[in-house]
């Protein structure tokens, strides 16, 4: 039998990619006070305009991941559109964060890197 995952994109600024590499890359870092919501995205399209237009702007970097999830797990959620159907993404909350990042399978790669 064959695990089932979905690949995930997730923009980050150098902070958060810093929390990510003490993780080891396995793992995404808790929400702060005032971020409820975990958003993963699910193009890569989108994770690279949020990255290049909002992170560096932001904090002078920005990343796009990539990480695959178990589907069994995702398919509690669905998939939420921001403002478009180009900008399609997960809305998890931040208190199933733990689960979420025991549901990513291997590791969290970086993809693309803008300054």
């Amino acid at each position: 039998m064959t695990l089932e995952t979905v690949t995930l994109w997730r923009p980050v600024g150098p902070e958060e990619l810093a929390l990510i590499r003490d993780a080891g890359m396995r793992a995404f870092p808790s929400r702060l006070p005032g971020q409820p919501i975990f958003y993963p995205v699910v193009t890569e399209e989108y994770a690279v305009k949020i990255a290049r237009d909002w992170n560096v702007r932001d904090s002078g970097a920005g990343y796009v991941t990539r990480f695959e999830v178990r589907a069994d797990f995702l398919a509690r959620y669905p998939v939420e559109e921001a403002g478009g159907r180009a900008h399609r993404e997960y809305w998890i909350p931040a208190e199933d964060l733990d689960s979420f990042n025991a549901a990513i399978v291997g590791t969290i790669e970086v993809t693309h890197e803008f300054g």
